[in-house]
């Protein structure tokens, strides 16, 4: 008589029957809420349709602490929030319009934004400074080239640059020593979940 194996795989059993992916979504679930909060803390700039916003170093830490999985879905659910008309994008906007607007580029870098700064800190780039900022300004690379790209097809590419680009730069550069400043007490309240 044929006798089907019905154990768990191991992988599966630590994963979801230990518990795991309910602290994996819940890790994912409060990364967005990261994001959404820190576009609340938004500036705009006279010259720009793009606010200065703490976005971008939410994502970059969010992609940093949870990994490159986890911290892409915490900035895709981001996304479907706003998307479904949750006030989550900066200034409290919400709705699908705002990802088809001048600032929807940057909005569709975040998730690849915060995968690249995951796989560089699975890769232990966190272990200095150096190499954090480093991993950190490629993951920031991401998001400009996604908002510039966008602004480029809707102003052109000296006007995007001007105006999605030029602006955040000092700005952005203090974020990432604030998120390198940040890393490893992300890191401890990360690895204790």
């Amino acid at each position: 008589m044929n006798t089907v194996d019905l154990t768990i795989p191991a992988a599966l059993h630590q994963r979801v029957i230990r518990g795991r992916a309910a602290a994996n979504m819940l890790m994912v679930i409060a990364g967005s809420a990261l994001i959404a909060l820190a576009a609340q803390i938004a500036i705009p700039i006279p010259f720009s349709p793009v606010p200065l916003t703490m976005q971008p170093l939410a994502v970059l830490i969010v992609g940093v602490t949870l990994g490159r999985f986890r911290g892409a879905a915490a900035a895709a659910l981001y996304l479907l929030e706003g998307f479904s008309g949750l006030p989550v994008f900066a200034q409290g906007n919400g709705g699908p319009f705002w990802l088809t607007g001048l600032t929807a580029g940057y909005l569709y870098s975040y998730p690849f934004a915060a995968w690249v700064a995951g796989w560089f800190s699975e890769r232990n780039w966190g272990s200095t400074i150096v190499r954090a900022v480093s991993g950190m300004l490629v993951a920031l690379a991401v998001i400009y080239i996604g908002g510039w790209s966008w602004l480029a097809i809707l102003a052109g590419p000296r006007a995007a640059f001007t105006m999605g680009i030029v602006p955040f730069v000092v700005a952005d550069i203090v974020k990432i020593a604030l998120a390198a400043a940040l890393l490893p007490q992300a890191q401890k309240l990360v690895a204790r979940v």
